[in-house]
């Protein structure tokens, strides 16, 4: 696994006598998880000699104290989970734009119009489903059609999940909030199972339970890769809209960083092939550099028919979708 081959870079770069100069030192929130991002961090200050501390808590949670900080925050690097708590940040002032050479190496769709922040590595919207049980030939080409009678009680969701507020806040930028509401009305009158989060979903559809779900792409890989066979497939919606979502995880360099050069190496350092590397052998998900190989199992990020929405604009949308999903019903 890439987790090993980092740690096993880290170990051989100490044996060479490489150490940090401890002369440069950058801070770092992270809304990713320390088991996750910690290997990452630690070849990065063996590689460079650029020491890290980190702050690690809930990317929302981490956009709130950096509001609340304002410029006497002690961020240099803010690295988010998702592109809402990302937009937050950005949309406050508080990022500075990042250079053109960090942000030509990743699409332009998966970061920040405005260019305050990058995306480092991608999850999909997509339904999971039990392929004995129904054909990915009557799956529909959008999420509206799930509020169908056929598929009564049969489409689990996990109304109160950061992905799924982020789903339903692209649904409101794309169809507007009138069509939002009445969408999650419809799945709230056709009894669509509800779930605390994306993994039961997909535990539910490989149990025989139901027969799909909305999640993102990378449980489902998560749990053939701990039981190879679960039942469950992936299908990616062909048209563009929000149930074909790529959430990216990015990162920002704070406005008053004192350290922005040392802040746009890290960013550099996560978008380099073995990062990228490390994230799709990792955590099964997208590497956001083209030519960096994703898992065999997905299909090319390219050929996802993602919806054209400037994704930090999903922050300014994200307590109308949590109120919209209290209003239908499903809180």
């Amino acid at each position: 696994m890439k987790r090993m081959a980092l740690v096993a870079a880290v170990a051989a770069l100490v044996a060479s006598g490489c150490s940090s100069s401890g002369d440069a030192t950058i801070t770092l929130y992270s809304g990713r998880s320390e088991d996750l991002v910690q290997p990452v961090i630690d070849a990065f200050t063996e590689d460079t000699g650029i020491n890290v501390v980190v702050k690690y808590a809930g990317s929302a949670d981490l956009a709130g104290t950096i509001l609340e900080e304002g410029d006497a925050s002690p961020a240099d690097v803010f690295f988010a989970q998702d592109p809402a708590s990302l937009g937050t940040v950005a949309q406050a002032g508080l990022f500075d734009a990042l250079p053109s050479e960090i942000l030509e190496k990743v699409p332009s769709r998966f970061s920040d119009d405005a260019g305050r922040w990058v995306g480092t590595s991608g999850r999909a919207r997509v339904v999971v489903y039990d392929p004995t049980s129904i054909s990915d030939t009557v799956l529909p080409p959008t999420e509206d059609s799930f509020v169908d009678d056929q598929w009564r009680g049969q489409v689990g969701i996990a109304p109160t999940n950061g992905s799924f507020l982020a789903f339903v806040a692209a649904k409101i930028l794309i169809d507007g909030e009138e069509s939002t509401l009445a969408w999650l009305k419809g799945m709230a009158a056709n009894n669509s199972p509800t779930y605390p989060k994306n993994s039961p979903i997909v535990a539910a559809v490989n149990s025989g339970e139901i027969d799909a779900g909305l999640v993102n792409h990378y449980y489902l890989l998560r749990a053939l890769s701990e039981n190879p066979d679960e039942v469950g497939l992936n299908y990616f919606f062909p048209e563009p809209t929000a149930g074909s979502l790529v959430m990216p995880a990015g990162a920002g360099i704070l406005a008053s960083s004192k350290h922005k050069d040392e802040g746009q190496k890290f960013i550099e350092w996560l978008l380099n092939d073995e990062s990228q590397t490390y994230f799709a052998d990792e955590t099964f998900e997208y590497p956001m550099v083209p030519g960096v190989a994703a898992n065999p199992a997905l299909p090319p990020i390219d050929s996802i028919a993602t919806p054209d929405i400037n994704l930090s604009d999903l922050a300014g949308v994200l307590d109308l979708a949590t109120d919209l999903v209290a209003d239908a019903g499903l809180l």
